[in-house]
This record gives structure tokens, sequence and C-alpha cells, in this order.
């Protein structure tokens, strides 16, 4: 027995002393910055001195999708709410269809209560800001949004597409993001050179040139799931920081959180693909074509000759802005001859997703 305890005590004195060593090699050992997404061999990754991000460079493999997650802030108002559930409809869809790498979806409701379509839209319920820190503009909600759902919620895909209530998925979408990169829409009216004053206050010289800024919002973009829990806090507090100063604000007005992305996205070191056919904006965007997504943010009048009314409420007309306190009705008509056909698709698939979903209107 003796021998049998000295033997037992050896034995769990070496078995400790080996977990005590694994425990100090791994502290002591690099961390790996690998991208999001299925693993890489080595011999295929670089490290890109600039970024310092691992590159794949190989455009082959084995032909796994890159599934990525569709990610929606709204509010809990009905004009939120009625662009939601159309646009999950036309999600379920296209999900389904080939060339598709969509994944799971979640609208993140940022009312910080649950409402009734939990059960029709998968949904994350987020805490509002607390009252008076959005001083009027409600999408300063939307990163610290995005905050608590990356910290909080089971993610499984490896990439994130950050998109809106107001958007129609039109085609399946691919993984659109590469090489560490993410994909996002360029807008003409972001513009970091001509600000570039105003956005050296948060993204300063030593950080790089303003063309390292790009011309995006956070909407539609696809990025890394890890990229994008790096990039969440800093948008939001970048965010907060430019509402609080007037001369950005001014200069920014609604489009501040945009370039609060656009800026958090460069401090990470985090570039984007500038994929213009992400998606198209009736009315000025005419044709349909290759595109993925409509959004439809402007409004869109026309006599019934089919002309634009641009600034005049014409005689048909569809603007999102008509349904802000109550769902727009089935079967809306459809726009006279001559209308783009961008025009006629979104309302031929408002209509459709309304005649399909449940309890419509309710």
């Amino acid at each position: 027995m003796g021998c049998g305890n000295v033997f037992f005590t050896l034995l769990i004195s070496f078995s400790v002393a080996l977990i005590t060593y694994n425990i100090i090699i791994s502290s002591n050992a690099p961390l790996k910055q690998e991208l999001p997404g299925p693993s890489r061999s080595s011999s295929s990754i670089i490290v890109d001195p600039i970024i310092k991000m691992p590159v794949d460079k190989s455009r082959g493999g084995s032909g796994s999708k890159r599934l990525f997650h569709t990610a929606v802030t709204a509010s809990d108002s009905v004009y939120n709410t009625w662009q939601c559930r159309v646009m999950y409809y036309w999600f379920k869809k296209m999900k389904e269809t080939p060339n598709s790498d969509m994944g799971g979806f979640t609208r993140i409701l940022h009312s910080g209560k649950a409402d009734k379509h939990m059960n029709e839209i998968p949904t994350f319920v987020a805490q509002p800001l607390p009252s008076g820190m959005d001083q009027g503009y409600i999408v300063l909600n939307r990163p610290w949004a995005f905050v608590q759902w990356l910290q909080q919620a089971d993610i499984k895909e490896d990439y994130i597409l950050m998109s809106e209530p107001d958007h129609i998925i039109v085609k399946p979408i691919p993984n659109l993001s590469r090489d560490g990169l993410g994909a996002a829409f360029p807008f003409f009216y972001i513009e970091p050179k001509k600000y570039e004053s105003v956005l050296r206050k948060y993204f300063p010289k030593e950080k790089g040139p303003i063309t390292d800024i790009d011309p995006i919002g956070n909407s539609p973009v696809i990025v890394g799931k890890e990229s994008l829990k790096k990039i969440a806090p800093t948008w939001m507090n970048v965010s907060l920081a430019m509402k609080k100063d007037p001369e950005t604000d001014k200069a920014f007005g609604w489009v501040l959180e945009m370039y609060a992305y656009a800026v958090s996205s460069a401090l990470h070191g985090v570039g984007n693909i500038l994929y213009k056919d992400f998606m198209i904006q009736p009315p000025w965007d005419t044709e349909v074509g290759k595109k993925f997504i409509i959004h439809y943010t402007y409004g869109c009048d026309y006599n019934m000759k089919g002309e634009l009314t641009y600034g005049k409420i014409g005689e048909w007309r569809f603007d999102k802005r008509s349904y802000d306190s109550v769902a727009p009705p089935r079967n809306l008509p459809l726009p006279p001859p001559g209308v783009p056909e961008s025009v006629v698709t979104l309302v031929k698939m408002v209509n459709e997703a309304t005649a399909n979903i449940p309890n419509w209107g309710s």
C-alpha cells in the first residue's frame, strides 16, 4: 500500500506539472488572428503588413459555403415592423435558392421589450440607449443594439450581413466578402475627402490617409463576425462622440451614423470591396439587372404618363413614409405604363409579400 501511495502521489504530481506547463506555454504563445470562416491551410495564408490581418490568397477550395447571418435593426414602430415583415418574407424565399450563402436571420429589436411578431420573425431584444442619449436621432440605437447582439447571441455563421428593414432581396446573395475585406455598397453622398478636417477628430493622421475611410455606411455590408465584434463598440462610441460635437453633427446630419461606421471600420484596419451591384435605389436606379437588393428609401412619384414627378406628389406614388402609422394595404395599385422596371418590381414584391403574410395589417 505504501508503494502504491507513493506511485499515486508521483502520478498526480506529474499530471499537475504537465497541465501547468501547457498553461504556461499557451499563455505565452502568440495569438492567432484567423479570419472568420472555414479553416485555411497555413500555406495559403500571409500576413498583410498594413492591416495586420491574415489574407487568404487562394480562390479555389473545397466549394464549401461561407454562410453569413443577416441582421436587421428595428424599433417596434408600425413603420419599421411592416417593413421587417416584408423583408423577412423575401429573405426566406431567396435563402432556399441556388447560389445563396444566406444563413440565419435576426431582427435586432431595440425597443427593450418583445412584440407580437416574435414567433414570425427570429428576434433578439436589445435595450435602447438611456433616455435622451440619442438626442432625438433614433439611429444611434443601431450600433448599441449590434454591440449587445454580438456579445450575447449565439451566432453560428462566421460572417454578418447588416441590412435594413426597407431592403427587399431580389436575388440570392452570395458571400461577396473576400480576403479579409468586407463587401459594401458605396454611397455617393459619403465623402471622406470632402470632410477630412472633421473626420480627423476621429481618424487622426497617424492612422493613415483619409482615403482609408471607405464611402460606405453600415448597410448593406457583409463582414467577418470577429471583425464586426471589434468594430461595433468603436462604431457606437464614435457615433455618440460625433453626435455630441456640433461641427460634426451639422456636417453629417442624418448620415452621421454611416460616417461613424466607415471611420470605425478603418480604425480597425478592415477595408471593404465597394460593390455597386449590391443594391439599387428606385426611382433613380431604373433596372434591377444583376443587383441583389432593392432599397426603397426614396419616394416614387409619377404621373399617369409614367413620368417621374420627384419633388411633387404624383398621380401614382409609392412612398414608405405614407405608411408610418399603418401598414400598406394588400394589392397596392401597380404603376402606370412607362414607369421603370425597378419601381414595378418593388410594388409587385411588396404585394406578393403582403398577400402571403398571415394577419397582415394586424
